[in-house]
C-alpha cells in the first residue's frame, strides 16, 4: 500500500485536520513528523500537539486505535531522555516506524471511514449545524458574488445549506434571522406537502380521487347560476381530481396576476365564501390538459385536508409536519369559514423554510422516519407538466412545486422571490426572501457555480474574508421599509 495513498486517505478522513485559526495549512501531526524526520533537524522536538494522554483524535472525537495512540503519545516520545544525540537518533527511527504504522492503519480503515461519513445524515430538528463553505466543497468568493447579485434583486435574506450544514445565512438591511418572513405562494408547497402526508397516512385514498366528492355536503348552499347544485355539475367539472388541483391543471376558468384583466385571486379574497367562489367559476378546459396558475386550486386542497383530518391545515401541519421538523409557525391566515389559506398567508423563519426543502432533499424522510411517499417527490423532479412560460420555457410544475429540469433544481416559489430551492444532485437547499422578482434560472446558475467539489476544499482565507466583509456590508446598508429591530421587551409585549 503506497505512502501517497495513505496520506491522502488520512487527510480525507480528517485525522490530520488543520486546527481552526492556524496560520499554516500543514496539519499538526504531519507538521510534527515533517519536523522530526528532516535530515537537517538537530534541535529538540517541539511540544507534542496532542497532549500527553489523549492519543490521536479528530474533530468528531474519533480516536486512533489504542495501540497506535500509545505509540504516538508524547510520553513515549519523551521517555528515556538522556544523551541528546542518542535521543535524536531514537526519535528519528521511532517516528519513521510510527508514521508507517499510522499510514497502514489509516489506509485500512479509510474505506470504512468514508462510507460512514457519506452515509451520515445531519438532522436540523433542534438547530442547524454550520460550516465554512470550503468544508462543504463550495467557494466563499463565489458566494460573496451571489450576495452582490441578491442586492440587485432586493433580497431580504439568503441561506444556503449543503450536506445538511448551513454555509451561508445572510440578511440584508435590518432583517434578522429571528424575524419570520411572508412566503406568499410558496405556502402552496406546504399545503401540497400536507396532502402528501395525508396520502401517505392513508387518509387520502388516492390522488386521482374526484375533488368534488369532498364538497357534496355543500350541495344545498352552493347553487350555480341557473339553480344547479354540485350534484348536477357537468362531467367536465366532475373530472377534476386532487392531482389536477396539485398540478394546476384543474381546467377552472381563472386569471391571476394578469395586467388589465380581472384577478380572480383578489376577487376570491373579497368574497364572503372562498370555496363557493372557486366552485362557481366556469370551466375553460378539460381537467389534466393545460397548466393554468390558480390559487383557488390550492385553497380547495386546504379544505380537502380539513375534511380528511377533522382539523385545519395549520393544526394538521403542527402535528404531522412542523412538529417533527422542529418548525415554529407564528402566523398562517384563514378564510371567513376558518379554512387555512391554501394559496398564501404563511410566514416562516428562513431556517425553517430550509427544513421544508431539506425534507425533500432527503427524499421525504426525517430522522429515519418516512413522512412523504417516494413517488410524490419523484413526480416533482420528473414532472412533464409544461407551464408554457415565455420567460422560462423549460419550467415545469407538479404538486405545487416548480421545476427546472435542465438546471437540476425544483422549488417552492412565492411572489417576489420567496424561494425554497432543492438541488438533489448537489445536495443543496437554498432559501431566499425578497421584495422583488428574480430570474430563477440565473439564480440557480449562481448557486450551482459556487459548488467546486463533492468533498472539502482547502481553506481560503482571502475568500472567507471577502464573504465576511460582504455579509457585514449588506447588513449595514439601510433600505426603505426595513423592519425596525425589536428589543427583548418589545417582543414580549407583542
Amino acid at each position: 500500500m503506497s505512502v501517497t495513498f495513505g496520506l491522502k486517505c488520512i487527510k480525507a478522513s480528517s485525522l490530520l485536520r488543520t486546527q481552526p485559526g492556524s496560520k499554516t495549512e500543514v496539519p499538526g501531526f504531519a507538521r510534527y513528523v515533517r519536523f522530526a524526520l528532516s535530515s537537517r533537524h538537530r534541535q529538540p522536538a517541539p511540544t507534542c500537539p496532542f497532549g500527553a494522554t489523549t492519543g490521536l483524535q479528530n474533530a468528531r472525537g474519533v480516536i486512533a486505535p489504542p495501540r497506535l495512540a500509545a505509540i504516538l503519545s508524547c510520553r513515549s516520545i519523551r521517555r528515556n531522555a538522556g544523551d541528546a544525540a542518542l535521543m535524536q537518533h531514537q526519535r528519528f527511527a521511532f517516528l519513521r516506524s510510527a508514521l508507517s504504522t499510522f499510514i497502514l492503519v489509516a489506509s485500512i480503515g479509510c474505506a470504512t471511514a468514508f462510507a460512514q461519513d457519506a452515509s451520515e445524515t445531519v438532522w436540523p430538528t433542534k438547530e442547524w449545524q454550520t460550516s465554512t463553505p470550503e468544508e462543504q466543497g463550495m467557494s466563499s468568493a463565489a458566494l460573496a458574488k451571489l450576495l452582490d447579485f441578491g442586492t440587485t434583486l432586493s433580497f431580504d435574506s439568503l441561506l444556503i445549506a449543503r450536506h445538511g450544514r448551513i454555509v451561508l445565512d445572510a440578511y440584508y438591511g435590518r432583517r434578522t434571522a429571528d424575524l419570520p418572513h411572508v412566503m406568499n405562494s410558496a405556502t402552496k408547497a406546504v399545503i401540497g406537502t400536507l396532502a402528501a402526508i395525508a396520502y401517505k397516512d392513508g387518509l387520502l385514498d388516492g390522488l386521482n380521487r374526484p375533488a368534488l366528492e369532498f364538497f357534496s355536503d355543500r350541495s344545498v348552499a352552493l347553487d350555480l347560476p341557473g339553480g344547479r347544485s354540485i350534484a348536477d355539475f357537468d362531467d367536465k367539472r366532475k373530472a377534476i381530481t386532487v392531482q389536477s388541483l396539485l398540478d394546476m391543471t384543474s381546467g377552472i376558468d381563472w386569471m391571476e396576476q394578469s395586467k388589465g384583466r380581472p384577478d380572480r385571486f383578489i376577487e376570491m379574497k373579497r368574497s364572503p365564501d372562498w370555496i363557493r367562489f372557486i366552485l362557481d367559476r366556469p370551466m375553460s378546459t378539460k381537467p389534466g390538459d393545460i397548466f393554468n396558475y390558480n390559487s383557488g386550486n390550492s385553497h380547495l386542497v386546504s379544505a380537502i385536508i380539513s375534511k380528511l383530518t377533522g382539523m385545519s391545515a395549520l393544526d394538521y401541519a403542527r402535528a404531522r409536519l412542523f412538529g417533527p421538523l422542529g418548525i415554529g409557525v407564528s402566523y398562517w391566515g384563514h378564510d371567513p369559514q376558518g379554512v387555512t389559506t391554501g394559496g398564501n398567508g404563511l410566514s416562516m423563519l428562513p431556517r425553517d423554510m430550509a427544513k421544508i426543502g431539506y425534507l425533500y432533499l432527503r427524499n421525504g424522510e426525517w430522522e429515519d422516519k418516512r413522512l412523504l411517499p417516494p413517488d410524490w417527490i419523484n413526480r416533482i423532479s420528473h414532472t412533464a407538466v409544461n407551464t408554457n412560460l415565455s420567460g422560462e420555457p423549460d419550467m415545469r410544475y407538479s404538486n405545487f412545486f416548480w421545476a427546472l429540469p435542465n438546471k437540476h433544481v425544483y422549488m417552492a416559489v412565492g411572489y417576489h422571490c420567496q424561494l425554497i430551492m432543492v438541488f438533489p444532485e448537489s445536495d443543496i437547499v437554498a432559501v431566499t426572501t425578497a421584495r422583488d422578482f428574480c430570474p430563477l434560472s440565473q439564480l440557480a446558475d449562481y448557486i450551482s457555480s459556487a459548488v467546486k467539489s463533492e468533498g472539502a476544499l482547502p481553506s481560503d482565507l482571502a475568500g472567507a474574508d471577502l464573504l465576511a466583509n460582504k455579509i457585514r456590508e449588506i447588513s449595514s446598508r439601510r433600505r426603505n421599509n426595513d423592519p425596525v429591530p425589536q428589543t427583548a421587551r418589545d417582543r414580549r409585549a407583542s
